[in-house]
């Protein structure tokens, strides 16, 4: 099938009309816009939404899928609605919206891993064209201009990117673990290892950690440990580990090393980063920068931060990429 995407946008298309976001205002002209609201053409005599189709053709999903006469197979996400549950065998093409839940796509391609993903619905809730096109390469989809013509056969771009290894460094609040998220969203497969306490008898930090559960896609898997070597050397799933800081202080307690002997914590850092640089799966980290805060009244504190700074350098050193994140802005080092 032949497929006419006239519009990508959201319903009020991009730059909407009077906003003075700063996405809208830099959207002037190619390749950041403008855009047309989100439309769609198969074959040119099909439109989108899928209804009274000519014979040959079915539609499926309420509309939202289109089966053509070469078995190619279409499917449609707009902003605003949900991949269908029945969908075919077949599934060539998704135009999907991405920008807030691009989790969807990672559990289309559980069934459907080999469907090329085009990302509609470009509106303002993405700040800049650049940053959608960093999200779209992590994610292995594309966005394509006004006017293109795609079939059912075009390729699926690459997935991972980013590279199998990736350490993520941040102060706190700083938005490190969302951007952790936002690298595996599209995966189909993802295993979130929590090396923190679960917060029981500790309110709000309980709160924190329902707040990283509910962000966190359905279709993930979690697991709670402070084994951080067994997750890496046996994960069979691309890992989100958060984070560093947190599995280092909890190694500090169960080896007394806050003011006795630190050499079983040296022990565990030096066996860690020997199982990240032998990986067998894609592993996105999150750990906390600590060298650019107030020096530590306390000598257990600064040597946590000594420990904590020397295991991030190590990382990075084994990492194919490694980021800073600050004020949500992610920062290449």
């Amino acid at each position: 099938m032949e497929v006419l995407l006239s519009g990508t946008a959201g319903a009020a298309g991009r730059p909407e009309p009077g906003c003075r976001c700063v996405s809208c205002l830099s959207c002037d002209g190619p390749p950041a816009g403008p855009r047309r609201p989100f439309e769609v053409l198969v074959d040119g005599r099909v439109p989108f939404p899928f209804a009274d189709v000519p014979p040959g053709y079915r539609a499926w999903g309420g509309g939202l899928g289109l089966t053509g006469p070469d078995g190619g197979g279409l499917l449609c996400v707009p902003p605003g609605r949900e991949p269908p549950a029945d969908l075919p065998d077949r599934l060539d093409l998704v135009l999907i919206d991405l920008l807030d839940r691009p989790e969807r796509l990672g559990l289309l391609r559980r069934t459907h891993p080999d469907a090329a993903a085009v990302a509609v619905g470009l509106d303002h809730r993405i700040r800049s064209e650049s940053e959608l096109d960093r999200r779209l390469r992590l994610w292995g989809a594309l966005a394509v201009p006004d006017g293109t013509v795609l079939r059912t056969t075009v390729p699926r771009t690459s997935m991972r990117k980013a590279g199998p290894r990736v350490l993520l460094l941040g102060g706190s609040r700083s938005g490190k673990s969302a951007e952790a998220e936002l690298r595996l969203a599209a995966e189909p497969y993802v295993t979130y290892v929590a090396t923190g306490p679960g917060g029981a008898g500790d309110g709000e930090w309980a709160a924190r950690v329902r707040a990283h559960r509910e962000r966190r896609p359905a279709h993930w898997d979690t697991v709670e440990t402070t084994d951080l070597v067994a997750a890496l050397t046996e994960a069979t799933t691309p890992l989100l580990v958060d984070g560093l800081g947190t599995w280092l202080a909890a190694v500090f307690d169960e080896h007394g090393a806050w003011e006795g002997d630190r050499a079983p914590v040296r022990r565990r850092c030096d066996e860690l980063v020997a199982a990240w640089r032998q990986a067998p799966q894609a592993v996105v980290a999150v750990s906390d920068e600590v060298g650019m805060g107030v020096v530590p009244a306390t000598a257990s504190g600064r040597a946590f931060r000594d420990a904590l700074g020397r295991l991030n350098e190590r990382l990075a050193a084994e990492s194919e990429h490694v980021a800073l994140v600050v004020a949500g802005r992610v920062l290449e080092l």
